[in-house]
């Protein structure tokens, strides 16, 4: 779930990803983050907020209407208006790949420390987003190789070439910074079973008893980061068996954040 498997570098790329993303509705995200900065939360809560902000971005184009009253809640994770109605908002996250998960938040850690070298030796020179695919990834021992990932990288920015671990390279214009992400093609057939979402949904409905009993309404979101490796899927198993799932939940969806393709489970 989410608030457990975000690493500090993983929660970085979700905010690198906001600028860019084209289909982002800017004006509300900023002022959402905004309201968020101000805040009482420490300062690692302020990302984990922004992050689950940014997955629900595809979410507000099908619910415009949405107005948040309380970012920073905690059960549910925030508290909106929609329809002259109070309604709480639970967000979570589904892990389509566990083992590349453990992966994924290794490589982004081994980014950001690239991204820290390039933008100190030159940032205006480096600026860009740079999409990296590597040999054998799985297989490569990423904390054992973790300065020898680093210097290949930062060497293959540098030359905007391929050298060592790095098997492709291409870079996109950003306007802000460095930012390293890894570049990966959809497998046709990766699908996501509709057991796990299932698991998913009976673990939140234990937790339902213990939210905040003055919204009128709690609407669970479950989303596939389309960015992320280990979220990513091609078609959803057995989608039938979804919708035989009992939930105290007055809404469910599924969310997947790319195309924004929104699933009525409930």
């Amino acid at each position: 779930m989410m608030k457990k498997v975000f690493s500090d570098e993983d929660l970085v790329k979700n905010l690198s990803l906001y600028y860019l993303n084209r289909h982002l509705k800017k004006k509300p995200i900023e002022r959402y983050h905004r309201q968020i900065d101000n805040s009482q939360l420490h300062d690692r809560e302020k990302y984990k907020k922004k992050a689950e902000i940014l997955l629900l971005n595809s979410f507000l184009h099908h619910f415009p209407e949405i107005q948040f009253e309380n970012l920073t809640c905690e059960s549910p994770d925030f508290i909106a208006n929609f329809n002259n109605k109070k309604i709480g908002i639970e967000l979570t996250e589904v892990i389509n790949h566990l083992e590349i998960k453990k992966i994924e938040s290794q490589l982004n850690k081994i980014f950001r420390q690239a991204e820290i070298i390039l933008e100190q030796e030159n940032t205006a020179e480096y600026r860009g987003v740079y999409f990296l695919e590597f040999h054998h990834l799985a297989k490569i021992d990423l904390l054992e190789k973790q300065n020898e990932m680093i210097i290949n990288i930062v060497k293959s920015i540098r030359q905007n070439k391929s050298c060592g671990h790095v098997k492709k390279i291409r870079k996109s214009p950003h306007r802000r910074n460095v930012f390293i992400t890894p570049d990966f093609t959809m497998g046709l057939f990766d699908e996501l079973s509709s057991e796990k979402i299932i698991e998913l949904i009976e673990k939140k409905n234990e937790k339902f008893p213990y939210y905040d009993r003055s919204v009128e309404e709690c609407w669970l979101v479950i989303v596939s980061d389309m960015h992320s490796l280990a979220s990513r899927y091609t078609f959803i198993q057995n989608k039938e068996n979804l919708h035989q799932i009992k939930s105290p939940f007055h809404k469910i969806f599924h969310l997947e954040n790319l195309c924004g393709n929104l699933t009525m489970i409930k």
